[in-house]
């Protein structure tokens, strides 16, 4: 069964076939980034009017990759949220008018359960029901929180941002330090040789007491940034001209480790109290290669399994939004073929 995969959350426009949940017969992607770099950010706006005009292009490259004409699919996918409205309402009407044209199913798709799918992209990763029950760091530009994966479609959020994402703080960093934009690759860069303790930035939520909530969640499975960024906004008043000197380097390690230790010591966490036997990480900032090495030592120390998405497939695309509709394939007798889907831009687990 090939099945067709759109997505338009944000600022990637992508496509992709896949003929089984791990099988990619195409995957393209066209990445924003250059027509939002001169604001700082993701314009709404822009990222729409893009997808309108990447879109179809798109979709012929990725039949074309994968040697199908429109009669080789067998279902159409697509993002229904989180992500920007206008985005994701793109995506939701071309893969309706397709569905419709096609008289093929379609499938809406939660873009966070999208990602934890990232994880088996790979040929030579295990099934997703040979690893469950296992926790998910998912830390994106928009999202950051730790998921318990009891098998397909069966998650439960055990902790999550109060604040800012760590995308997020990685970008307001970047923009303080001068760095530019997206954040986090720029960081990394600007990191490399640097002293991750030449400042003692805070990690956010200092530990609570047994079974305080946040949020109706446990607190100490919980991240809070909004306190970083500022932390480093003062620094930088106390010390005019210390991101264009020799410091820098030593400014952006020390923000990175200050990222990275919240996450890696909830995952912690989390891995001691769920008793799972993987971990995996997912979203956008699982690129990163520090992030990457020091959840392999967190794994080798507790003993467990770390599963990690090939980097072509940590940011967003519609490879892993294929895979995640697979799991409720094929669609039981009785169930609707082509509903009308509508974005849900504040779409959650659960």
């Amino acid at each position: 069964m090939n099945v067709l995969g759109i997505e338009t959350s944000c600022d990637e426009t992508a496509v992709a076939v896949l003929a089984d949940a791990q099988r990619i017969l195409s995957n393209v992607v066209f990445s924003q980034i250059a027509r939002h770099r001169p604001y700082g950010g993701v314009v709404p706006e822009i990222a729409s009017r893009c997808h309108v005009e990447e879109l179809p292009g798109l979709l012929r490259a990725a039949l074309e990759q994968a040697r199908l004409g429109w009669d080789g699919i067998d279902a159409v996918a697509v993002t229904q949220g989180p992500g920007l409205a206008s985005a994701l309402l793109v995506g939701l009407s071309a893969a309706q008018a397709l569905a419709l044209r096609l008289d093929k199913p379609l499938l809406g798709v939660n873009h966070l359960e999208a990602h934890l799918y990232s994880l088996f992209l790979d040929a030579s990763a295990p099934r997703l029901e040979a690893v469950a029950p296992f926790i998910v760091l998912l830390v994106s530009g928009g999202h950051t929180g730790l998921i318990r994966v009891e098998g397909p479609g069966r998650y439960r959020l055990l902790g999550q941002t109060l604040d800012d994402a760590a995308g997020e703080a990685l970008d307001k960093g970047a923009k303080l330090l001068g760095l530019g934009y997206p954040g986090g690759p720029l960081v990394e860069r600007a990191a490399a040789g640097g002293d991750p303790e030449f400042v003692s930035f805070p990690r956010g939520l200092t530990q609570g007491q047994p079974g305080e909530r946040a949020g109706g969640l446990d607190r100490d499975l919980c991240f809070s940034y909004s306190g970083l960024k500022t932390a480093l906004l003062y620094y930088l008043k106390n010390h005019p001209g210390a991101a264009a000197g020799p410091d820098l380097p030593h400014l952006a390690a020390s923000y990175q480790a200050a990222v990275f230790d919240a996450l890696v010591e909830r995952t912690a966490r989390a891995i001691a109290r769920e008793g799972v036997r993987a971990v995996g990480c997912a979203g956008g900032v699982s690129i990163n290669k520090t992030l990457r090495a020091r959840l392999a030592r967190l794994a080798e120390q507790t003993g467990v399994r770390l599963l990690l998405a090939p980097p072509p497939y940590c940011t967003d695309n519609a490879a892993m939004v294929a895979a995640a509709a697979f799991r409720r394939l094929p669609l039981p007798a009785g169930a609707e073929q082509r509903p009308t889907l509508d974005a849900q831009p504040d779409l959650g687990f659960g």
